[in-house]
This record gives structure tokens, sequence and C-alpha cells, in this order.
């Protein structure tokens, strides 16, 4: 294995997040502000390790008895594909070596984060979970994985309306995760993630954008006659890797904007705050087989 392709530190961390195997857990809370992740370890019963590296930030404890990772992945999919990866690595690769090691270890990843809605009906402060989630970001496109055809339908959908875009890709929740966080706490629906916030979203800043109707058309998009709710900028490339690492994966938003009626949150912190609560007492009553 090239030494370029496992980059790890003098301290034998992995290159990125600069940490070691024994200081993660194989439940992984991730969330996008590293200022978050002192917010979630705050309900901790106790931590072991507290590690910063760039914009990753690490904490480590336990929660009625239930030890978890809480880790910042910064914003957009392209560090989700650098968490993931190294966090997959720190599991099931011998780092000195590159060779990926003879026991699985599948993590359980649930992602607590904001998003904005783009259903009128859909009020803020609603905490909402999403089943599937499109990617307009290529990420997935880089790795070995076939469409299915629900993805090809999808793509056909997107090139009749942002045919400038480059083709979406559809990834999904772990069933047996979705199934236990679904419930009366969470609005179900599909999500749309973004390759950046303002113009991939369809906000308008100085510049022009392509897409001034991007929220109307994102919206008529159908996925066997599911509409699409919300937007943001992660999603999707946790769905996408997780699966493909066989590992399970949620995501769960507080909605703190409606695109549609352009407004947002006067509460986003006390939102929040129920989002974590709610996440961490699904979290505890899991079990990873």
């Amino acid at each position: 294995m090239s030494k370029a392709n496992w980059i790890i530190n003098a301290d034998q961390s992995v290159y990125h997040l600069g940490l070691r195997p024994e200081e993660i857990s194989d439940f992984i809370i991730t969330v996008g502000d590293p200022s978050r992740v002192a917010m979630v370890s705050s309900y901790f019963d106790t931590i072991e390790s507290r590690n910063s590296s760039r914009e990753f930030v690490t904490h480590t404890g336990t929660f009625q008895k239930k030890r978890l990772t809480v880790i910042s992945t910064g914003i957009g999919t392209d560090n989700i594909d650098i968490v993931l990866n190294e966090l997959d690595a720190l599991l099931n690769v011998e780092l000195t070596s590159g060779i990926p090691k003879e026991k699985f270890t599948r993590m359980c990843i649930v992602r607590i984060g904001t998003s904005g809605a783009v259903l009128e009906d859909i009020p803020l402060d609603s905490l909402l979970i999403t089943q599937k989630a499109i990617g307009f970001d290529s990420l997935l496109h880089t790795y070995t994985r076939e469409p299915n055809e629900e993805e090809l339908d999808l793509r056909k959908q997107c090139m009749l309306c942002m045919p400038s875009l480059p083709p979406p890709y559809l990834a999904e929740a772990d069933r047996s995760m979705l199934q236990h966080f679904q419930g009366d706490d969470f609005i179900a629906g599909t999500t749309v993630t973004a390759p950046g916030f303002y113009g991939p979203q369809g906000r308008k800043p100085r510049i022009g954008i392509r897409y001034p109707e991007l929220i109307r058309q994102i919206s008529a998009l159908r996925i066997k006659n599911s509409f699409v709710t919300n937007l943001e900028m992660e999603t999707s490339g946790i769905y996408g890797l997780a699966g493909l690492m066989s590992h399970r994966s949620i995501s769960c938003s507080a909605i703190l904007a409606n695109r549609v009626k352009d407004v947002f949150s006067n509460h986003a912190e006390q939102t929040i705050r129920r989002l974590i609560e709610i996440c961490l007492q699904k979290i505890v009553s899991f079990d990873n087989i």
C-alpha cells in the first residue's frame, strides 16, 4: 500500500482527524459545526478523550453506559469523504500496512444537523428524519457502484429541468435505524444534498445564478410518488459512503428555515437541543447487531 494512500501522523493518528483507534467508539454522532460537539457531549455522563484537528473536533465518552463518539465534519460532502473514510480506517484497516483487518467492525452513524424545508406545510422548528437522499455533489460518482432504476429515473427528471447539473445519485438510510428512529418526534422525508449554500441551494448572492427557481424545480422531483422535503449539505454523502462500507447511518435534521415561505426560526438553539436530546435517547436504545 502506498504511503500516500493512508497517511499516518507521527503520533500514529490518521492524517486529517488526528485520531487513533482507541479514541473512537463504533457509535458515531456527526455534527457540522465544531462548537456543537461540546453541546452534544455536555449530555454525556463521562468524557474520556477530547481531540481537535482542523475543523474536526472529537469527543468520546459515555451516555447512559453507552460509549459514543461525537465528531464535527465541517460543511459539505467533501469533508464527509474524509471523515467516513478515516473513521472506517481506524476500525477496519491496519494503519501501518494499509491492509484491511480480518474482523469487520460496523459503525452506526447518526447525523444531527440543520436543514431548510422546501415544502410550504413543513413548520419551522420541526424535526425531520431522512429516508432517502438525493446527492447533487458528485461524491459517489468517484466510487464503484451501479445506479438502480429509481436513480436512473431521477436523473431523467433532472435532465429536463436542470440539464447543466451533474447527474444526481440516490442513497438511503439504514433500514433498521430508520425503523428505530421513526415515530411521532420526526417527519419522514426525502432530502436533497447540495454542494454549496448559495447558488447550489437557489439563494441569490451578488452574482447571477443559473437556476433561480431551484426550490420549485427540486420540489417537483418525485421518487416513487414521494416528495422532496428539505435541503442540506451532508446527508447523501453519509448515506452513500456508509452503505458502500456496510455501515449503518441515519440523518436527523432540525428544520430552521422554510424556503418557500422565506422564514427562519427564532428558536434555533432550543430546537437543536431538542433534537440532540431525542437522538440520544434513540441511540441508547438501539442495538448495533
